[in-house]
């Protein structure tokens, strides 16, 4: 693909306690990755309410759109939907024409430009515990600004939560993407080289598949926790404290 690509982080101050703690050196750390395993030319920006944290890092002030919408399953889980406004018609105003939105609790471990230079306007991480009614995770997706309008134009934050419940669809962000997209879209999974630690690795004997270009932390164990940083390639691949930018 020709088209700049623009990798976007989100790091915000949770309204709740929660189970996770994403300092600083998470955003570093994610940027360095990607910086290291793809391969072309891109842009890395980080959505936050703390732009003052992060020196050496392009931010985007968080914006306050859905910011007090709960989620719907419970106020211990956490609340994503302010990240849906990256499918407003006018987004590539702010990231360009194609952008991936990646999770901080991401562990890059091969070459990732195959997964990025896709002819498709959207493509999201087909995992979920719910597959049948949740069929994409929001940890991972990709998407040509512009495009699945009603993403956004659709949302109401009185009734779509409640709506994708209702649904059966699970989790926040990603509950409403596949209630209002459905089955269909184009997805990356374990062919693809995108693992989940949780469900794929930790029941395995938390070695690294052969095959693995990303793996993803969605869940209680994070890549700088105990558990993870245990394990010789979580600490071959994943960088550690690098608090300013080098």
């Amino acid at each position: 693909m020709n088209e700049p690509l623009t990798f976007v982080s989100w790091r915000w101050l949770p309204t709740k306690p929660y189970r996770s703690t994403f300092a600083p050196e998470t955003v570093y750390a994610l940027r360095d990755m990607i910086a290291k395993h793809y391969h072309g030319p891109h842009r890395f920006v980080c959505v936050t309410d703390q732009t003052s944290k992060l020196p050496g890092i392009e931010t985007i002030p968080l914006w306050s759109d859905l910011s007090k919408v709960p989620s719907p399953i419970g106020h211990s889980y956490p609340s994503c939907y302010r990240r849906l406004k990256v499918f407003a018609p006018d987004a590539g105003e702010m990231f360009g024409p194609r952008l991936v939105s990646i999770d901080l609790d991401t562990v890059i471990t091969g070459d990732i430009t195959p997964l990025f230079d896709r002819p498709e306007d959207f493509v999201i991480w087909g995992e979920s515990d719910f597959p049948h009614t949740t069929p994409y995770c929001g940890s991972l997706w990709m998407l040509r600004t512009g495009t699945r309008p009603q993403v956004w134009e659709r949302f109401d934050e009185a009734t779509s939560p409640k709506a994708a419940l209702k649904a059966g669809c699970r989790g926040s962000d990603q509950a409403w993407l596949s209630y209002v997209l459905g089955k269909g879209e184009a997805t990356w999974g374990r062919k693809d080289g995108v693992f989940s630690f949780r469900k794929h690795i930790a029941k395995t004997g938390h070695g690294l598949p052969a095959e693995a270009r990303l793996v993803c932390f969605h869940g209680r164990e994070d890549p700088w926790g105990p558990l993870a940083q245990s394990l010789p390639w979580v600490k071959a691949h994943y960088p550690r404290g690098k608090a300013v930018a080098a």
